[in-house]
């Protein structure tokens, strides 16, 4: 090729290939034995510019390498670069790698559970650490020059995107920002709005997978292709797949056809139950055992429940699967205990040790938040060595662990999401499968998803095909935020500062089409104001006079309705068993008998929890023979009993002998019965004041005695419709604009009442909850106002702390939690109490916990298990009372250590060197005591 050219573009070339040897991002290169993809070139040079990026790319596209590159980038200028991420196990894993790489005396760690070398050049951490750095000020920014934001999509999660956010703005100016995301619809949106924040910013997007990705779906012994293979864009769904599940929805045998005198024949369903046959749910050791032979695993099969997960496991086991060898199987077990060295032999019996151990020797494994850290960290280890061949793991193994399989198995495409059983988003579905296909390993990776129950192929090939979602911002103003932001800034500048978040910049921009329709609805009405001029006086003035006449008459019938509703509701309650009425109208008008007078207004215990009646609903039998319960509608008047008759006790409303005797005597005893007609009174109307006032003033009004009046009148009635859709648009901007901004200004008057703030200046009780980072970190500060905690033991302090981070999985208020008893049960009940006044402020106050801002009610569950683990109690005894899985239980003792931390931290800014010092010793002692056995183990340091 470098014939064809001349000897200038020779030269140019060569110029060009000299400029790019001596760039940072040609040493990058030489680390990696692999070539980059043109994203990921276009996104490291505009680093190496100066700009920052955001990078939107598939999962195990290799987006993190430009991560590594802001990494090499500040190794090389001599700056710090701190790369964080949503999840501890990331940041172990990131860490490990970066060590691997650069040496462990340039790189460290910071998360709630471990701090290793912090004052690195590099340094991994949780997006809060980072967050609590910034509000703190901390030395440890100094010299900041890149901050990388791994899995920044996690800015859209309901209960820790804020966090992200407030990173984002907050970091210095001269820091740039590396921001990592899936694939996003909105990419260009976030990016504008990272450009107004933080300066110029490339967005790169890449759609790209470097390993194509197979979809298919597995329905009894076959495995059928999604899509149809063929040329274009638009993949057709499998045609095989649609009928089989028009089949499925059709023909299956349904025995009423007999009823309405359609016979099936023998051969029919016999035709049937062979077609049947070829399509059912594939156990699971079935699944794996079809992967196995179809050369698919290595394979991570996602099941939305963790107690599935371990049955998955069970399941395998008891069907005698084995995928790994001899060696394998050695190996296995040669890791396993290396691993686990720490963890005393008491221990590992309580937490099913030998049983998982059998299943890793296997090549099976579970993978999810209940089980034990180092438990996951070995079995994410061993499968990313292939020694695991099959992992059974909840959603949250695709929240950004380096886990890659060859094919990921999706059992349902519905999935608990706290609240109610929920189709999986395209977004989740993306999210789960891009860990389908390894990167240099394989040529192609596979997503399986399993025949079920009214399955539909176009419902997936929706999933399939929907390869993006949109990022939405869940950015809310707290208590900390507030006081921080007032410390550091003053009122005013905090303010302006959030309205600079995600959050207000979509919600403005939402507001943009609102107020253009709000420009053209004013210029409709100008014109519509136009056409109503009468030349004999004010038509706006004789219009509003019509409007005020026609709402106060339809005032006034709707109170007759009303009142006339609550007068036949109230004589239907007067029924009894055995009284003869008239039905006064709808489908069963007529002569009927009350068998039973049904349930009076108000809350009733249903089927479905408590539901809602707007009156009784009387059972009759008609004359006619048909049982029905009726409804108020059938009621429109007040009814009275004509007559009173014996109702058999052998009458059975099922029976069609029985409904027919009883008839006959209804229309025996009182179908001669003529009912009084119901006289309506004097319409209200008639002698309302306002409304004489009204018409009087309408007749004596100029514009009354107009030729075209009506016409105008047509013409108001427009004009007055438009502007009453206006004002619904300006109260809908009036809404959306300045919302952040408003809720701190709630937040601010709180906290100024209960002498956290004085205007710009934030008071001692402000200092110390700009200490308190959580949920409940308004109840926090107040607890250690008030001295809640003073002369508590370690391990009551303990108990009483857990009540401000734990939530229980499933709402059960069958039984009252255990507690501990004496100086911590009161404790307890004080701390909700204090909750309780400061629902009240807030509600006086307008902060609303549904918008997420606010303090819920804190949760006893975890305190009797806190404190017995700090009272030095065995694992087996307190995983026993606690009926928690060990991985939920390490977990909230590392959330309570955190919260005991920050106590430690704000105590002693209570009363100077008092009891707060001692709320201060005992919560560090707390710490000590909570950190050992397996909440001490780690990975890591």
């Amino acid at each position: 090729m470098t014939e064809d050219l001349s000897p200038a573009e020779r030269y140019a070339a060569a110029r060009k290939r000299a400029a790019e040897q001596a760039t940072a991002l040609a040493d990058f290169r030489e680390m990696y034995d692999f070539g980059l993809d043109p994203f990921q070139i276009e996104a490291c040079q505009a680093l190496e510019t100066g700009k920052g990026v955001l990078v939107a790319a598939p999962t195990g596209s290799g987006k993190t390498i430009v991560g590594e590159f802001a990494v090499h980038l500040a190794l090389k200028q001599g700056k710090k670069c701190f790369y964080t991420t949503p999840i501890k196990a990331l940041s172990n894993q990131k860490y490990a790698d970066l060590a691997k790489r650069y040496g462990a005396d340039k790189v460290g760690l910071l998360t709630g559970d471990n701090s290793v070398n912090a004052d690195a050049p590099v340094v991994v951490m949780t997006t809060e650490v980072l967050r609590n750095m910034l509000y703190a000020g901390s030395q440890t920014l100094l010299g900041l020059g890149y901050v990388v934001m791994d899995e920044v999509h996690y800015l859209s999660d309901r209960f820790r995107g804020a966090v992200w956010e407030e990173v984002i703005i907050h970091l210095p100016e001269s820091v740039t920002l590396v921001s990592l995301s899936a694939t996003v619809s909105n990419a260009e949106e976030f990016g504008d709005w990272l450009d107004t924040v933080r300066g110029d910013t490339e967005v790169i997007v890449s759609e790209h997978r470097p390993v194509p990705l197979f979809q298919h779906v597995l329905a009894g012994r076959r495995m059928y292709d999604l899509f149809e293979e063929g040329e274009g864009r638009k993949k057709a769904v499998n045609p095989d797949l649609t009928r089989m599940a028009r089949m499925e929805a059709s023909r299956s045998y349904n025995p009423r056809e007999r009823r309405k005198g359609k016979m099936v024949r023998e051969a029919d369903r016999e035709r049937e139950r062979r077609q049947r046959s070829r399509i059912w749910t594939p156990g699971r050791p079935e699944v794996i055992e079809r992967l196995d032979s179809e050369g698919l695993l290595p394979a991570i099969t996602f099941i939305f429940s963790r107690a599935a997960c371990e049955a998955a496991v069970q399941q395998c086991l008891y069907a005698g699967l084995r995928l790994n060898d001899d060696e394998a199987r050695a190996r296995v077990r040669e890791i396993v205990e290396e691993r686990t060295a720490a963890i005393p032999d008491e221990d590992l019996h309580v937490l099913g040790y030998f049983e998982w151990l059998e299943g890793l020797e296997r090549g099976i494994a579970a993978h999810h938040a209940g089980m034990l850290p180092t438990f996951k960290e070995v079995v994410e280890e061993l499968f990313v060595r292939g020694l695991v061949k099959a992992v059974f793991a909840t959603e949250t193994l695709a929240l950004g662990i380096n886990m890659p399989a060859r094919s990921v198995v999706l059992e349902k495409l519905v999935k608990w999401n706290g609240e109610q059983h929920a189709d999986i988003t395209p977004g989740e579905y993306t999210q789960l499968t891009g860990r389908a296909g390894r990167r240099g390993i394989d040529v192609e990776g596979h997503a399986v998803v399993l025949w079920q129950r009214a399955f539909s192929p176009e419902h997936l090939a929706g999933l399939a095909g929907t390869r993006t979602y949109p990022l939405r911002s869940s950015f809310k103003p707290s208590y900390n935020m507030a006081v921080n932001l007032v410390e550091q800034f003053g009122r005013h500048r905090s303010r302006e500062l959030l309205e600079t978040s995600f959050a207000q910049f979509q919600a403005d921009k939402s507001v943009v089409g609102i107020s253009r329709q709000v420009q053209r609805n004013e210029e409709g009405l100008e014109g519509y104001k136009a056409s109503m001029t009468c030349h004999l006086g004010d038509f706006e003035e004789y219009a509003r006079l019509r409007r005020d006449l026609k709402d106060r008459e339809t005032e006034l019938a709707k109170q007759g309705a009303s009142q006339r509703r609550a007068a036949a509701a109230a004589a239907l309650e007067k029924l009894k068993p055995g009284d003869v009425i008239h039905v006064p109208s709808g489908k069963f008008a007529g002569l009927a008998l009350v068998l039973d007078p049904g349930i009076p207004a108000g809350r009733s215990n249903g089927h479905r929890g408590f539901e809602q009646h707007d009156g009784p609903r009387p059972l009759v039998l008609t004359a006619e023979r048909q049982v029905k319960r009726l409804a108020s509608v059938d009621f429109p008047v007040p009814v009275e009993a004509l007559e009173r008759m014996r109702i058999p006790k052998s009458f059975n409303a099922r029976s069609p002998q029985s409904r027919r005797d009883l008839a006959s005597a209804l229309r025996t005893k009182a179908g001669h019965i003529v009912p009084d007609r119901h006289r309506k009174g004097r319409a209200a109307a008639a002698d309302d004041r306002e409304i004489t006032r009204l018409r009087a003033e309408l007749r004596a009004h100029p514009c009354h005695g107009c030729d075209e009046r009506e016409d105008h009148a047509r013409w108001a009635e427009r004009y007055y419709r438009l502007r009453r859709d206006t004002q619904q648009l300006e109260r809908r901007i009036e809404g959306r604009t300045n919302t952040i901004a408003r809720t701190f200004d709630r937040i601010v008057a709180l906290l100024t009442e209960m002498d956290y703030l004085r205007g710009d200046e934030v008071t001692q009780n402000g200092k110390r909850l700009a200490r308190l980072y959580g949920e409940l970190d308004l109840l926090a500060s107040e607890c250690l106002r008030d001295g809640v905690w003073e002369g508590l033991t370690p391990a009551e302090l303990a108990a009483c702390v857990s009540a401000l981070v734990f939530e229980a999985r499933a709402a059960d208020d069958a039984l009252a939690p255990k507690l501990p008893s004496g100086k911590a049960k009161a404790a307890l009940g004080e701390m909700v109490r204090i909750w309780g006044r400061l629902d009240a402020l807030e509600e006086e106050f307008k902060i609303s916990q549904t918008e997420g801002v606010g303090q819920r009610e804190p949760d006893l569950g975890f305190a009797w298990a806190a404190h017995q683990w700090a009272s030095g109690k065995g694992l087996d005894e307190v995983l026993r009372e606690a009926d928690m899985p060990a991985g939920d239980f390490v977990r909230w003792c590392k959330q309570v250590i955190d919260v005991l931390g920050q106590i430690a931290a704000a105590a002693p800014s209570v009363s100077g060197a008092g009891d707060g010092d001692t709320v201060a010793k005992n919560a560090r002692k707390a710490v000590d005591a909570l950190r050992r056995g397996v909440v001490a183990y780690s990975s890591v340091g």
